[in-house]
């Protein structure tokens, strides 16, 4: 499946580690055909710089905020060639929605937000601390490997990241639904086809289970 038509698309993936969202923004890019921008490959090679700082915990906000400013600039490149983009981060503050509602103006784009949220508390702990003692783990060295550091990451957002899309369509897509994953993409295509034309932008937010 293209995304066909003049409309360019910015889909923004949302959501917290471990949550499901970078398996199903890989599923879309896919099938979409269309460029994957993920903030860890870019964080991920941050490692060094962080570790030769004085101060590595300083240092550290910094280099996660360099991180986004490189995929916007990124996005923006794409945009500018007329494609549309997948962008695979947290989205964890407005602001960063603000920067992506910046491109849409600039580049006469469209922003879609798929949100990744498990119900099964249980399940999403099962695969972050999978994850976390898997042997890409050393890849993923700035993400929470446990429960624990999770629960750290989400104490310091301070409830930040629930925050008003206002008219940006956005579909909530259980990812620890026992559905299989080609039908939770199949879903996510169906809503984002749906949203492709400016004219469908409005205030519904739609949960898939």
């Amino acid at each position: 499946m293209e995304i066909v038509g003049p409309l360019k698309l910015i889909i923004a993936m949302k959501g917290h580690p471990g949550t499901g969202k970078s398996t199903l923004a890989h599923s879309l890019a896919a099938s979409l055909r269309c460029p994957l921008i993920d903030k860890d490959d870019v964080r991920d090679c941050t490692a060094v710089i962080q570790e030769s700082h004085a101060s590595p915990s300083t240092i550290a906000k910094l280099l996660n905020d360099f991180s986004y400013d490189v995929i916007w600039r990124i996005a923006g490149t794409q945009l500018a060639l007329g494609l549309s983009v997948v962008i695979d981060s947290p989205l964890s503050r407005r602001s960063h929605l603000d920067r992506l509602l910046e491109l849409e103006a600039l580049y006469g784009a469209h922003v879609i937000i798929i949100e990744c949220r498990p119900h099964d508390e249980n399940e999403w702990r099962r695969r972050l601390e999978r994850r976390g003692a898997g042997p890409s783990v050393a890849a993923g060295w700035h993400k929470p490997a446990t429960w624990q550091d999770l629960q750290k990451l989400l104490d310091g957002y301070a409830g930040c990241s629930d925050y008003d899309v206002g008219d940006v369509p956005k579909l909530t897509v259980d990812t620890t639904a026992p559905v299989e994953v080609g039908e939770l993409v199949s879903a996510v295509l169906q809503f984002i086809m749906s949203h492709s034309l400016p004219a469908s932008r409005s205030d519904t937010h739609v949960d898939s289970c």
